[in-house]
């Protein structure tokens, strides 16, 4: 979401602009799907050959950066909450869906801060977990794809090529999708299942409630 130029954001959100009297499509925005009455199945998303955070010492995470940070009185454990700690990690590794996980991060969040983009992991697994989205990381990630800025995630039809550049914003995004499809804790977003970028105003916004706010990504729970 602002992971791409601004002014190539700002050209796109001009014509998502004007195609939104015909579609609730926001450019920047994770949008609400139909339902989709289907379980969740968190175990399946564990990937093979992870790097999981479990596996690190105290020492260790103490020599890498703080562990934990705060979110008004609760404290995110469990997690490396600087770059630098993450820069630190040995490369994440894992399966189809911790790809899908890691490339969200990076094309929708690598501009923002750690604590952003650990949000936005946030709102994949709420998703997952629950009954209206579908039940694995892919299929929520690219739900919708194949419609131009009507997907859920906009990087998946901006026809703009995915394609990685930034090599350590890539380190970065896969080490935090290894450690939140490890099974670390989301109180960072309060259950969140919806975001969009502060320069968009989707119709779904005067509707859901608030629960937190991290760069230029305002975040919200679905009823």
């Amino acid at each position: 979401m602002t992971a791409r130029p601004w002014l190539v954001a700002l050209c796109a959100a001009s014509l998502t602009i004007a195609a939104s009297a015909q579609a609730d499509v926001t450019l920047s925005t994770s949008n609400p799907p139909v339902d989709t009455a289907i379980g969740s199945r968190l175990g399946a998303l564990m990937g093979v050959e992870a790097t999981s955070l479990a596996a690190l010492s105290g020492d260790r995470l103490r020599r890498i950066g703080a562990p934990f940070s705060r979110n008004g009185d609760e404290r995110v454990v469990g997690r490396v909450m600087t770059g630098e700690g993450l820069d630190a990690l040995p490369r994440a590794r894992g399966n189809a869906e911790w790809r899908c996980m890691a490339e969200a991060i990076y094309f929708e969040a690598r501009g923002e801060t750690v604590e952003g983009q650990y949000a936005v992991a946030e709102v994949i697994l709420n998703r997952v977990d629950s009954p209206r989205y579908p039940d694995t990381v892919c299929d929520v990630v690219n739900q919708g794809t194949g419609r131009r800025y009507a997907c859920q995630f906009t990087y998946t039809c901006d026809g703009i090529p995915e394609v990685v550049t930034d090599q350590r914003g890539w380190h970065r995004a896969g080490s935090i999708a290894r450690i939140m499809m490890d099974g670390a804790p989301r109180p960072m977003t309060r259950g969140a299942t919806h975001y969009h970028a502060d320069w968009v105003s989707p119709t779904w916004a005067r509707v859901y409630p608030q629960t937190a706010r991290y760069g230029a990504h305002i975040f919200y729970r679905q009823n």
